[in-house]
């Protein structure tokens, strides 16, 4: 079934990827993105399933806008595909205090503010869909990663916190957290690469930028394919509510998930007793 789905951060990478498999399959999609003229020409030109909007995310009122550029247009929004983001790389002794809230405010309150935007209408259908991208740095940390992981262990817990405000409303929630994929993330346009500003991290800092670069175009992941895998799940009756993409997120998030019970286990003796002893007679 045809649903409207509207795409943040559609220009380039996954974002467009998203657009022309939603399209491809027969969607309305509303395609946003901060330079709406250079989303449309990476789209092909005007369409009369798609319709092109500036949104900056970290933008409430432009949110807002979106939101209500595509119920003009298409009458309603079935489904919310917040992937817009950058990548701030570095220790986190060499990410200034302004890049790390940078980092926080683009991937974690730009898809809370285009999901403010978004959630009234379709709270008042009684129907719909937020889906996210987090990643599987919004469930294991890494080195050089502190800052993005920050950003995406907040989408995560929000996520899993609103699937229990939205429920009640026959709304959907589903994160997605993909391992390695070619979606630009790695290319200057989307990372900030650090400075080697404090001499302890020098080398680690330009060997692991040099590491991390000569990654970009040799990842495994296909984003065309996480594109069409998101439809997918966009069209289940009962949509994952979390939904791990790739091979290697899926052996990392398994191996994380092992680690947890074993921390746990070994937190019994000590964790378990710590609440008040109940001397009453």
């Amino acid at each position: 079934m045809s649903k409207v789905i509207l795409v943040t951060g559609a220009g380039r990478g996954l974002g467009t990827d998203i657009v022309r498999e939603a399209l491809a399959a027969g969607h309305q999609v509303v395609a946003t993105g901060r330079r709406p003229e250079e989303v449309e020409r990476t789209l092909g030109g005007p369409q009369d399933n798609l319709l092109v909007t500036k949104l900056d995310v970290t933008s409430l009122e432009d949110a807002e806008a979106a939101a209500q550029a595509a119920v003009e247009r298409f009458g309603r929004i079935d489904v919310l595909i917040n992937n817009a983001g950058n990548f701030f790389a570095g220790y986190f002794e060499e990410i200034t205090p302004a890049q790390m809230r940078q980092q926080i405010e683009t991937n974690l309150f730009g898809p809370m503010n285009v999901t403010r935007a978004v959630l009234p209408v379709l709270r008042k259908q009684r129907a719909g869909h937020v889906i996210t991208l987090s990643s599987s740095a919004g469930i294991i940390g890494q080195e050089f990663c502190v800052a993005y992981a920050a950003s995406k262990f907040g989408v995560e817990g929000w996520m899993e916190s609103l699937r229990y405000d939205v429920e009640p409303y026959n709304i959907h929630t589903t994160v997605v957290e993909p391992g390695f994929f070619r979606t630009e993330l790695l290319v200057d346009a989307s990372t900030t690469w650090p400075e080697p500003t404090i001499d302890d991290y020098a080398e680690r800092t330009t060997a692991t930028i040099s590491a991390w670069k000569s990654m970009n175009g040799q990842q495994t992941g296909d984003p065309a394919k996480l594109a069409r895998a998101l439809l997918t799940i966009a069209d289940q009756d009962k949509p994952l509510l979390r939904f791990v993409a790739g091979a290697d997120a899926i052996e990392g998030v398994e191996a994380k998930a092992r680690d947890l019970l074993a921390q746990a286990e070994a937190s019994r003796e000590l964790g378990s007793n710590l609440g008040y002893d109940d001397t009453s007679a």
